[in-house]
């Protein structure tokens, strides 16, 4: 029995054979298990200054890791997010070789005993209506880029679909006849259908006027190459967009927005729209009811500043130089 276990074979079991053929994880989450164990691998072989084909398991003991995760945070500035989830992989990967080899059970308990941060809970990030206006009115529809941009930037706001579900979707996937609606592919497999707008429909058959009768299989948004845009493709799209639109609407300067904050946008307002909270979990394709309940905290948060802000202060009712201002807001409020 050897003294020492390289680390490849297990590696390769664990990315074929756990991930793909037991776990049939989807190929989004294949690819961040294995950077994390690339960078892990990275780390490990210039610490030994080592070949990383030569690294054994013996060599990533619970030390190793912890000085990994250091790393991590303060050499390449990850948030504690980015560390939990890489830490994630390494405790899933040292729970099949425990499995595989009992010898290394140990070895493998005290790294999954180290325990993910705690973080604090992100502030939601959305865009009032007249920002989100803002943006749709950035793209110059009379070029086919600007089409392609609008189109994008409003399915988006219609469905709050992920960077990714709207990379992915196909013509196949629309249904521009009698009940409108969009097949998207989820996290983890799933699919959910999104109805859509009227407006949304029109622009999505200007834009495929000439490809509708082609491949079902051909993808939506095309980058100017005519390539299949990719998610990262829509993240720079949603980014430049928003650089221009911020000349125009000042407080999109002090918001860092990306496809997801759409994605928000779409719930928040869906929620003031007077839509129930289990139909938005639905449009949204969340597997929980607590996920999308955040909305609604944050919204009532919204309604209870703008209660404090309406708030007549004194016993005396006579208007005051304010009071126009406040029966404003109250009349806002009473349409939230």
């Amino acid at each position: 029995m050897p003294d020492c276990h390289l680390m490849g074979p297990f590696v390769r079991r664990f990315l074929l054979e756990e991930l793909v053929a037991d776990r049939n994880l989807t190929l989004n989450t294949q690819k961040s298990y294995r950077d994390g164990i690339r960078l892990l691998f990275d780390f490990v072989a210039e610490r030994h200054s080592t070949d990383p084909t030569r690294v054994t398991v013996e060599d990533i003991d619970a030390a190793v890791v912890r000085s990994f995760l250091v790393h991590l945070e303060e050499d390449r500035g990850n948030s504690i997010a980015t560390r939990n989830q890489r830490l994630a992989v390494l405790h899933s990967l040292f729970r099949f070789i425990g499995r595989s080899v009992p010898e290394l059970i140990d070895q493998a308990a005290q790294i999954q005993a180290i325990p993910l941060r705690r973080t604090a809970t992100p502030i939601m990030p959305y865009l009032d209506k007249h920002e989100m206006d803002a943006l749709l009115t950035v793209p110059d529809r009379r070029r086919a880029q600007g089409r392609r941009d609008y189109a994008l930037l409003l399915f988006l706001y219609n469905t709050g679909a992920r960077a990714t579900e709207a990379a992915e979707l196909t013509i196949a996937d629309l249904s521009l006849g009698t009940s409108p609606s969009a097949r998207l592919r989820s996290k983890g497999r799933k699919i959910r259908t999104c109805p859509l707008w009227a407006r949304t429909i029109k622009v999505l058959r200007d834009l495929l006027s000439a490809r509708l009768n082609g491949p079902r299989d051909a993808p939506v948004f095309l980058n100017v190459r005519g390539q299949p845009i990719t998610r990262y493709g829509v993240h720079a799209l949603v980014v430049r967009i928003v650089g221009k639109a911020a000349e125009d609407a000042p407080s999109l300067r002090d918001k860092r927005i990306s496809p997801h904050t759409i994605r928000h946008t779409t719930a928040v307002h869906l929620l003031r729209a007077g839509v129930d909270i289990n139909t938005i979990r639905a449009w949204l394709g969340h597997v929980s009811l607590e996920t999308t309940n955040r909305y609604a905290e944050v919204d009532l948060e919204m309604k209870a500043q703008a209660l404090e802000t309406c708030a007549v202060r004194g016993p005396d009712p006579t208007p005051s130089p304010g009071w126009h201002a406040d029966t404003e807001l109250l009349s806002i409020l009473a349409s939230l």
